[in-house]
């Protein structure tokens, strides 16, 4: 890690993009403790740093509440656009590093920033896992435009495989399936789990 990476907190782009049709379409917009999954991901992210943006598939897709929207340069070729426009983002703001969440996992760790940056070490990507799987959509990379544009140049669309390819160090989370924090919102059911999930730690007391 250089000395310019502890300058400043990674630049976090929250990508809402998707068209979320297996939840019935307009995903960010979904409520979730009466507030929308947008809201839920806008919070996480402003409590980890002062440098944050939407990224979209078109201009007026979404109100994005005052912050930067970033617009894909090219619709349909999924996250991988959206780590594309975070780093362009990211290199704007003069940040090293950009941490890419979904807006449609209200539960991420609120250190979740701070910690794959301490893992990140020399490598270019810190990666969660979590239950055993890989949390591409949540992970913190350093920013390499050209690379990442060589990668889409070729036919790349998989941030995994980018990861993989770049540099990645995967860092391990201990939570049970039931209180996976990388737990992600794609259809009605898994959206009334997480409602009874955030009643349950409603009635958690504190420690």
């Amino acid at each position: 890690m250089t000395r310019s990476d502890n300058l400043h907190p990674p630049a976090i782009v929250i990508a809402a993009g998707g068209e979320g049709q297996r939840i019935g379409g307009d995903k960010p917009q979904r409520m979730l403790g009466g507030r929308s999954l947008l809201a839920h991901a806008i919070e996480c992210a402003v409590a980890q740093s002062d440098c944050v943006a939407l990224a979209v598939r078109e201009q007026g897709q979404i109100d994005a509440g005052g912050l930067p929207v970033l617009h894909d340069a090219v619709v349909g070729n999924g996250p991988i656009t959206a780590l594309a426009s975070a780093f362009a983002f990211a290199a704007a703001q003069g940040r090293a590093q950009v941490l890419l969440i979904g807006c449609d996992q209200p539960f991420l760790p609120r250190d979740l920033a701070a910690q794959l940056g301490a893992a990140l070490g020399e490598h270019r990507v810190a990666m969660p896992v979590s239950c055993g799987k890989y949390q591409p959509l949540a992970a913190l990379w350093r920013v390499d435009q050209a690379a990442l544009a060589d990668y889409i140049a070729q036919g790349g669309a998989s941030l995994w495989r980018f990861a993989a390819a770049q540099g990645v160090v995967h860092m391990e989370w201990s939570e049970t399936a039931a209180s996976d924090p990388f737990a992600n919102i794609n259809d009605p059911a898994a959206l009334a789990g997480a409602e009874a999930h955030l009643s349950t730690l409603a009635r958690t007391p504190a420690p």
